[in-house]
C-alpha cells in the first residue's frame, strides 16, 4: 500500500480570519458542506476546537471521525482520521489559510492516505472531488459572510 497524495487549491474573497472562523468550527461544517451532520465529541485540550478535538461527520450512510492534531489560528489547521466507513488508513490533512496578494485567502487542502488496491485509483479519485467540493465550499460561504453567528 503505498502513500497516495491528494492536494487542492480554493480561492475566497474573504480575509484568512473569516475562512478560519467557519474552517475552525464543526457545528459549521453542516452548513456550507455537503455533510448532513457535523459535531464536536470532545473538545480539544486548550481550544474547544483545537488540538485534541475529536469530531465526527455524516454524509449520508458515510460517517467519519476526526481528531484535530494542528490548530493555529488563522492560518493552519490539520487533522487524522480516527475511525470511519472510507476504506482508508493514516488520512492527515493539512489546510493552510494563506492571504492573497491581491486580497482574499487561497486555501491549500494536501491530504495523504494509503487504500488497498484494487480500490486506491478510485478512492483517489473520489476523494480529490470530495476535497475539491469541500475547499471550494468553504471559500464561498466566507466570502458570503456565513459566519457561525448566524445560525
Amino acid at each position: 500500500m503505498k502513500t497516495r497524495i491528494i492536494e487542492v487549491s480554493a480561492r475566497s474573497a474573504a480575509p484568512a480570519e473569516a475562512v478560519w472562523e467557519l474552517l475552525a468550527d464543526v457545528s459549521t461544517w453542516s452548513h456550507w458542506g455537503a455533510f448532513d451532520e457535523s459535531v464536536l465529541e470532545r473538545p480539544g485540550r486548550e481550544h474547544p476546537q483545537g488540538v485534541g478535538a475529536l469530531r465526527r461527520f455524516r454524509a449520508g450512510r458515510v460517517h467519519n471521525q476526526e481528531e484535530v492534531v494542528r490548530f493555529e489560528p488563522p492560518y493552519a489547521f490539520a487533522y487524522e482520521v480516527r475511525a470511519g466507513d472510507i476504506p482508508v488508513r493514516d488520512y492527515h490533512a493539512d489546510v493552510e489559510l494563506t492571504p492573497a496578494p491581491e486580497g482574499g485567502t487561497v486555501l491549500t487542502w494536501r491530504s495523504s492516505f494509503r487504500a488497498r488496491w484494487p480500490l486506491a485509483p478510485l478512492i483517489h479519485r473520489r476523494l480529490q472531488a470530495f476535497i475539491a467540493d469541500t475547499a471550494g465550499r468553504l471559500a464561498i460561504a466566507a466570502q458570503d459572510g456565513e459566519h457561525p453567528m448566524r445560525w
